[in-house]
């Protein structure tokens, strides 16, 4: 990556990573997104997971008082049940398939009705919806905003929800590292190990900074402008998702 490259990506994980430590998603759609337009899928996810896994470890440790570990083990069963099928599979996803997926699953997950929207607390539902984000993760980039679908019945609070979601992330980007890595590494698609410690530091720094803000914020702000941000984010990548897929070339 040139210089001016590299600044670019700089500021956008740490503008990301003071959204995602605000409302837990939002951050990542918008930085895999850019990385999207600079790097190919292999490597652009591998390096959006050591992004997040530093943004979402360090925020699990800020709000390590409020996380339901209860729903954490089940939660990470089915995410490591479903990473072993994927690895099995192998399947790589393109461009224009992943950014149709940052579009739509935020859509869809947010036009859910509120009847038919799952409740995490619920018995065997950490382990339905360990494996269900992970099969989305890997197939579609990023499903923070499904994964919001599972606690938005739940009784949690907006600072247990921050928390919880962010320890199941760790574990989500760990998978995501791993998987995407296997790609990666045999074609030589990997970034200098530089790059990833400065990415790790900005976004520690910018999950720091928004945690003030979430201490302000009150549950009904915090799920309405959730609500539009994600809105906003979707539906610009089902735009270029669309644009990608039709301007590919036919066999």
């Amino acid at each position: 990556m040139s210089a001016v490259t590299m600044a670019v990506v700089a500021v956008v994980v740490l503008v990301t990573s003071f959204l995602s430590g605000i409302f837990g998603m939002a951050g990542g759609l918008i930085l895999l997104g850019v990385l999207l337009i600079i790097l190919d899928v292999a490597s652009a996810m591998i390096l959006f997971g050591t992004t997040q896994l530093g943004a979402n470890g360090w925020r699990a440790f800020l709000w390590r008082g409020h996380v339901a570990w209860r729903l954490v083990w089940g939660y990470v069963a089915g995410a490591l049940a479903m990473f072993g099928f994927m690895k099995v599979v192998a399947f790589l996803p393109d461009k224009a398939m992943v950014y149709i997926g940052l579009g739509v699953l935020p859509i869809a997950g947010t036009f859910v009705p509120p009847a038919w929207r799952p409740d995490i607390t619920r018995r065997f539902m950490p382990f339905a919806c360990g494996a269900f984000i992970m099969a989305l993760q890997l197939m579609a980039g990023a499903a923070g905003s499904v994964l919001d679908i599972f606690f938005q019945r739940s009784p949690l609070d907006r600072k247990a929800i921050v928390a919880t979601k962010a320890v199941t992330q760790v574990i989500a980007h760990v998978c995501r590292i791993v998987y995407f890595g296997t790609f990666a590494i045999p074609s030589n698609d990997v970034l200098p190990w530089w790059i990833y410690v400065g990415a790790v530091a900005l976004a520690l720094a910018g999950t720091s900074l928004a945690a003030g803000v979430l201490h302000r914020m009150t549950d009904d702000s915090f799920r309405r402008w959730s609500r539009r941000l994600i809105l906003t984010i979707s539906a610009v990548y089902l735009a270029r998702g669309l644009w990608l897929l039709a301007a590919a070339p036919t066999a």
